[in-house]
C-alpha cells in the first residue's frame, strides 16, 4: 500500500453506500467538502442528522443517490472566494487505495466545480499521505 497520491484520485464512502467517487485532493482546503443538495436535517434517536443527495457521477447528472449521516457539528468556513458560509460536518469513513480515514467532511454545493469531493490536509495527516502534484491516480483508477 503506497502512501502517496497524486493530486486527484478515486475514493469511496462506504459509512454512505458511495463505492466510487473521483475527488481532488487539496492540501489548500483544511477540510474535505462534499458536494450535496436537498439537504434535509431531522432528529433521529435524540440527536441531530441530515438527509441529503449526491451525484455519484460526474457524467450523469440524472443518477441520484440519497445518503443519511450523523451531524458532527455546524460552522462557518470560508472558501476560496473568501465567502463564508454555515455548514454541516459529517464524520465519515474515507477509502483511498488501501487506506481508510475516519474524518470529517462538510456538506455543501459545489455545483460549478469540476470535482464533486475535496480530500482535505486535515484527512491527508491523518492517514499520513503524501501528495504528488503532478501524478494522479497513483492508488488506482478503480
Amino acid at each position: 500500500m503506497s502512501d502517496k497520491v497524486g493530486w486527484r484520485e478515486w475514493v469511496k464512502l462506504p459509512d454512505l453506500g458511495i463505492k466510487r467517487l473521483k475527488c481532488k485532493v487539496d492540501t489548500g482546503a483544511k477540510n474535505s467538502a462534499l458536494h450535496t443538495f436537498e439537504l434535509i436535517n431531522f432528529e433521529k434517536n435524540g440527536q441531530q442528522w441530515v438527509r441529503f443527495s449526491i451525484h455519484p457521477d460526474e457524467y450523469d447528472l440524472s443518477k441520484v443517490q440519497q445518503c443519511e449521516a450523523k451531524i458532527q457539528d455546524e460552522r462557518a468556513v470560508t472558501d476560496s472566494g473568501g465567502n463564508v458560509t454555515v455548514r454541516y460536518f459529517i464524520e465519515t469513513t474515507i477509502e483511498i487505495g488501501g487506506h481508510k480515514i475516519l474524518a470529517p467532511v462538510s456538506l455543501t454545493s459545489r455545483d460549478s466545480m469540476v470535482f464533486k469531493m475535496l480530500l482535505g490536509r486535515s484527512a491527508l495527516r491523518k492517514a499520513k499521505l503524501t501528495v504528488n502534484p503532478t501524478k494522479s491516480f497513483l492508488q488506482g483508477r478503480k
